[in-house]
């Protein structure tokens, strides 16, 4: 009698292939779609909707951004900046929170772990914050504008990584390390962290994700161009293409413009979305074993 355990065992690898395959097609298709209509003619778009293969090829979109070279080079170069800093202040600042919050040890940790989770229920609202920042902090049009509301440390981020810290870093570890000497910084540095690679990476991409995407905060706190990152830069764009596209910019300017709006759009969408794809590729192997530890209830 044969044995159907390996014929089957290959027939569930080649299904599993065949729905993996399926579901990458799936989920590049939008990407795809977004960097072909951001070349396509407005015109083709507008009459005959969004294609892979459209009949009209054109540039105008990136030629519109592009149109002062200065700007859109000054805010990448400050996105970037925002970026790097920000995540590394970030991840740095939730770390040092995590690592207490996870220590058997610690004698306030479930007291002080109750006060972050409950800034994951409930804050004092938009207009609070706005005026604690610009009046009390002063961070209107500086970096730390960017750098700071919202986004420099999250409860969300602190309670992932203090679980897998709990989780994964064997307290034996840590007592060993203190019983040849070691202080709490040298057990951080020297052993924690080397373990806790794979969360780090992931919630420092996180980070780095809402960094690059924000432009609520350069909305709320910026106003001055020269400060502009690279997402608020863009925004202000999709502003002015609306002015000039709807029938109020006729009392100024007296008659319509020829201006890419539906392309711009996918444009805005495709240069904003181009550095996340060069970077994640190289950081995706920590992504799902970090995200998966971290979020085991400790």
């Amino acid at each position: 009698m044969k044995k159907k355990g390996p014929k089957r065992h290959r027939n569930f690898q080649i299904l599993c292939v065949a729905v993996f395959t399926l579901l990458t097609v799936f989920i590049l298709f939008p990407f795809v779609l977004m960097a072909v209509s951001s070349v396509t003619e407005e015109n083709e778009l507008l009459i005959h909707g969004y294609k892979l293969f459209p009949k009209a090829f054109s540039l105008n979109a990136y030629r519109y951004i592009f149109q002062s070279s200065s700007a859109i080079v000054r805010s990448y170069g400050m996105s970037i900046l925002v970026t790097a800093i920000g995540t590394t202040v970030g991840l740095s600042m939730t770390v040092l929170m995590a690592y207490p919050l996870s220590r058997k040890d610690f004698r306030w940790r479930n007291i002080i772990a109750f006060i972050v989770f409950f800034t994951m229920l409930f804050n004092g609202g938009l207009v609070s914050q706005y005026i604690m920042w610009t009046q009390i902090f002063s961070i209107k049009n500086t970096v730390f504008a960017y750098l700071v509301p919202n986004l420099l440390m999250g409860a969300f981020n602190v309670m992932i990584i203090r679980n897998y810290f709990a989780n994964n870093v064997p307290f034996e570890i840590i007592e060993s390390a203190e019983l040849d000497g070691a202080g709490e910084w040298r057990t951080l540095l020297s052993v924690v962290l080397p373990i806790s690679k794979p969360i780090l990476v992931t919630i420092g991409l996180m980070i780095g994700l809402a960094y690059w995407n924000d432009w609520t905060n350069g909305l709320y706190y910026i106003n001055n161009s020269s400060l502009y990152t690279f997402q608020n830069l863009l925004n202000r764009m999709i502003q002015e293409i609306n002015f000039l596209s709807s029938g109020e910019a006729a009392h100024y300017v007296g008659t319509g413009i020829a201006i890419p709006n539906v392309s711009l759009r996918m444009a805005i969408a495709t240069l904003g979305v181009i550095p996340i794809l060069m970077v994640y590729p190289f950081l995706s192997k920590y992504f799902a074993q970090g995200i998966t530890m971290g979020a085991v209830k400790g």
